[in-house]
């Protein structure tokens, strides 16, 4: 199994958890699947010619070797795509519209997945030197180990980001760089 199949199949899990701890009960109607949303996700945009790489958790967890949940998937464009270009390309993959801010653009896939696209220049270099990783006989960009560590050490430190995710910004920091707990400890 790869370390993607194994960040989804614990995004599953924690979805199951959240889902139970709202409702009282263990069901859940929302069936993502995070790798073929990644898959497709990818495809669409590198068939239209658009740069892109995987960044947030996702990219720790690869990065790493370390499977993190994390509920969202977040990819970076170059910060002069064309706004109408990726809304067009995204929609005609099967994704739907969730939102659209001033340096990103949020998708559903058609299996729940959420997808963020981020356009913001403190990307761009990251975008331009990712390198592939294969998730089955796909090549996706992802950003390389270092630009998370800088990305998440600037978010750890900053005094407007929520407490929980300045922690979680840390965390990931500690993984990339090596820390590797005792599986029996969880996460």
């Amino acid at each position: 199994m790869s370390i993607v199949h194994t960040i989804a199949a614990l995004c599953t899990r924690e979805r199951v958890l959240i889902a139970a701890a709202r409702s009282g009960g263990s069901d859940m109607t929302d069936t993502a699947d995070k790798v073929q949303a990644l898959l497709d996700v990818s495809r669409a945009l590198a068939a239209a010619g658009i740069a892109h790489a995987v960044v947030g958790g996702v990219a720790v967890g690869i990065r790493s070797q370390v499977p993190r949940a994390t509920l969202d998937t977040d990819l970076a464009v170059p910060s002069t795509t064309a706004r109408p270009l990726l809304l067009e390309t995204l929609t005609a993959a099967g994704f739907a519209l969730r939102g659209e801010f001033a340096h990103s653009v949020k998708f559903r896939y058609r299996s729940g997945e959420p997808e963020q696209i981020v356009a913001d220049a403190a990307f761009d270099v990251m975008v331009a030197h990712a390198e592939t990783v294969l998730v089955g006989d796909t090549a996706i960009p992802v950003v390389v180990t270092v630009d998370p560590i800088a990305m998440k050490e600037r978010a750890g430190v900053d005094p407007a980001r929520r407490p929980s995710k300045a922690l979680r910004d840390r965390a990931d920091v500690a993984l990339l760089r090596g820390d590797v707990g005792d599986p029996d400890e969880g996460w």
